[in-house]
């Protein structure tokens, strides 16, 4: 499944209790659509992501950056303390392709395939006139 989202806060490496270190963030994901009225419906989605193959990447992955991200998704549920009940949805992530952001003018792609722990940028087309 792919994703196309913002970055909703900069990246953060947790390490587990077996040694192994992930990257969680968060990407926002926005759609519209017309109901049965004709009126335009905004909606935005949350994914809580993580990514295990190189946590090199959480340097990049920064607040309001653009990003396409392939991967699985589940659903989580939980109970808060309170009692009230709780929804999620995860993204577990294989590979990771920046479009820019706040601070990146250029596209930057990572995967899994490579198994390095570079992140090597990759040149953005521009198709401006001027």
């Amino acid at each position: 499944m792919n994703i196309t989202g913002r970055l909703t806060r900069d990246a953060e490496v947790r390490t587990t209790s077996q040694d192994k270190q992930v990257v969680n963030f968060s990407v926002a994901t926005n759609d519209s659509y017309r109901n049965k009225q004709g009126e335009r419906i905004e909606q935005t989605t949350y994914f809580d992501c993580s990514y295990w193959i190189s946590p090199n990447v959480a340097k990049i992955l920064t607040k309001g950056t653009l990003v396409e991200l392939t991967g699985r998704v589940s659903a989580r549920a939980w109970t808060s303390n309170d009692g009230e009940a709780h929804a999620g949805l995860n993204f577990h992530t294989s590979n990771i392709k920046l479009h820019g952001g706040a601070k990146k003018s250029e596209s930057i792609q990572v995967n899994a395939k490579t198994k390095s722990n570079k992140v090597v940028p990759q040149p953005v087309e521009d198709d401006l006139p001027f």
